[in-house]
């Protein structure tokens, strides 16, 4: 007898997740498990949106730290919403995709502002939020609301491709899969069924070595039956990324201080306090902040962003008290942070630091 139950109706697979998650759900700190929301424990709004922020393009394992700091030092949107910009860019350092930092404020005024502190309940004035977008307004309305919006993540679409045995890659599936997961949601606990999946491509339904024997699903799974599901989703080949090249000045006055600006809040890295330095182009501009007898590391500091890699020269230089910038200020050394600076920032000073 085949151990393959063929086209089962979307009710019996939604149930079959949902009892899978009530054994095996992950402990998020921004989570409310099921034995919780069982005794009528509700999610708080702010910590799912913010969580949900944090993980775009970024792990859990990587979270989970930031949210706890966070939560700790902004622990209601009205905190955050007050909070200066600068405490809040410096906080997010490290964890990438800056505009995620500066769009996170102005979505937390536009709620305290225009909404009385509260999150919007339904899921069309959620996406009247700033930048707010088509899934997070999704996964906010069906976990903490209960709305049975359709929630797709890069695990959804994993899960989907291989339960149907959907070979049309990514990102030209992503209408269809996201069909599949809308015909799928349930009415009953939607916002335990969006954050089942995700945990079932998350845990069981992996990127590599899907661990099919543990799965709730792999009876009615179309690429266990086929033997394909390591092999899916399917993804177009990707773009080659260029690489850009810039120059950063590390200056350090006699007495310790710093010479740091702070970014233009457009573009990478904005609002973010970093090295004065070039252009990042293919010939970069020399652009000496400060008059000073420059010296050039033999390393460089390399970093990739999402569509390009750069590298960058430094150059660093100990200058006199009495020395003016052209662009920047300096930081007394008590006020500084290493930690503080984004990832590219980091590097280039721990070459200077070790040269």
């Amino acid at each position: 007898m085949s151990d393959l139950r063929e086209h089962a109706p979307a009710s019996v697979l939604a149930a079959d997740l949902l009892e899978w998650y009530d054994r095996n759900a992950r402990a998020l700190p921004w989570r409310v498990g099921p034995a919780a929301r069982g005794r009528g424990i509700r999610p708080d709004p702010y910590r799912v949106w913010l969580s949900e922020i944090m993980l775009q393009q970024t792990t859990v394992a990587a979270v989970k730290a930031y949210y706890e700091a966070f939560t700790t030092r902004w622990p209601t949107v009205q905190a955050l919403a007050a909070a200066e910009d600068g405490d809040v860019m410096a906080a997010w350092a490290g964890l990438g995709y800056y505009a995620r930092a500066r769009n996170l404020l102005k979505c937390a005024r536009v709620v305290v502002d225009e909404h009385g502190g509260r999150f919007p309940e339904d899921h069309a004035t959620l996406l009247t939020l700033p930048v707010v977008g088509r899934y997070t307004a999704a996964a906010i309305a069906a976990i903490v609301f209960d709305d049975p919006q359709v929630v797709v993540d890069g695990n959804v679409e994993r899960v989907m491709a291989r339960l149907h045995d959907e070979h049309t890659p990514l990102p030209q599936a992503k209408p269809i899969l996201t069909d599949m997961a809308a015909a799928l949601t349930p009415d009953d606990r939607p916002g335990c069924y969006a954050q089942a999946v995700m945990d079932l491509g998350a845990t069981i339904c992996t990127p590599k070595r899907p661990a099919c024997g543990l799965c709730p699903w792999r009876r009615s799974c179309a690429a266990w039956a086929a033997g394909t599901q390591a092999e899916l989703p399917k993804k177009a080949p990707k773009k080659r990324k260029p690489t850009r090249l810039g120059i950063v000045y590390l200056a350090r006055r006699v007495d310790g201080a710093w010479l740091l600006e702070r970014r233009p809040d457009k573009g990478l890295l904005g609002g973010m306090l970093g090295w004065p330095g070039s252009d990042w182009s293919e010939a970069p501009t020399p652009a000496p902040p400060i008059r000073a007898e420059w010296r050039t590391l033999s390393e460089e500091a390399r970093h990739t962003f999402t569509h390009f890699h750069l590298r960058l020269v430094v150059k660093t230089a100990l200058v006199p008290m009495d020395r003016s910038p052209t662009r920047g200020e300096f930081i007394e050394l008590p006020d500084f942070s290493p930690a503080n600076l984004p990832t590219v920032m980091r590097k280039a000073f721990d070459l200077a630091s070790r040269g």
